[in-house]
């Protein structure tokens, strides 16, 4: 019986056992999966529509194109891309988690799209899609919650055709002058209580403001998705550095 430690990681600021931190995640996103488009719009004061639509008129989706919508949640990005791609081509919206999946789901479906989007439970550590098989691929406030972010993106660049792009949303670093004080005040007093309030639930948006913190900045995620495998790497800022979008194309 080996007596080597067991590897740790961060669940928001707490050290967790890596094999645990999935769990723990699943469960914050099991119970707020119901109310999560609504928390998205009062916490981002709708905001996130922005971002989100940002990302897609960046993202140049074709007709006739594959298109993987990682974390895809309750499918605001993938009911888009799904417009985008017509019949011709596919949105593959996956989720490591059954509960968002499920949410996701049944919003398309009551919205009439469901033809051309293909719903999976996955992994973005080991996607389970062949080699050079999308030409986008998007990941939309998730890549914070994985536990190995480098093994994410590298199984991201598999996935991707050569000439492929990935997109990341996400929260960052906020740079505006006189912006991290008054943002971190909100998230780790005004999130908490607001989830406690809407959704009965302080716990998990605690440890949602924890995870921005802990998440890489600007300049570290890009140096990771280069030594990924991605080329031509960028990110442009939003609302003053509190959410950033990484771009970069497969070699």
């Amino acid at each position: 019986m080996s007596d080597k430690p067991h590897r740790t990681t961060h669940f928001g600021y707490q050290q967790v056992p890596e094999h645990e931190k999935v769990h723990k995640v699943a469960g914050v996103f099991h119970s707020v999966a119901n109310n999560y488009d609504l928390m998205n719009d009062l916490m981002s004061f709708g905001v996130h529509r922005l971002w989100k639509l940002f990302t897609i008129r960046l993202s140049g989706v074709k007709a006739g194109q594959r298109v993987l919508d990682i974390a895809g949640g309750t499918g605001d990005l993938t009911a888009k891309f799904s417009r985008m791609v017509g019949d011709t081509g596919k949105v593959v919206l996956a989720d490591i988690n059954a509960s968002m999946l499920q949410v996701g789901r049944a919003r398309l479906l009551d919205r009439g799209i469901a033809g051309n989007v293909i719903f999976v439970q996955a992994n973005a550590e080991c996607l389970p899609f062949p080699d050079n098989y999308f030409d986008v691929i998007s990941i939309a406030f998730g890549l914070r919650n994985v536990t190995h972010i480098d093994q994410a993106l590298k199984s991201m660049c598999r996935t991707l055709k050569p000439g492929g792009q990935l997109l990341v949303l996400e929260f960052s670093k906020a740079v505006a002058p006189g912006l991290s004080p008054v943002y971190d005040a909100y998230s780790f007093k005004i999130l908490p209580l607001m989830g406690k309030l809407v959704a009965n639930d302080e716990e998990s948006y605690r440890y949602l403001a924890e995870s921005i913190r802990m998440h890489p900045d600007q300049e570290t995620l890009k140096t990771m998705m280069e030594q990924a495998g991605f080329d031509r790497c960028e990110y442009h800022n939003l609302t003053g550095g509190i959410v950033a979008l990484h771009r970069g194309y497969k070699y």
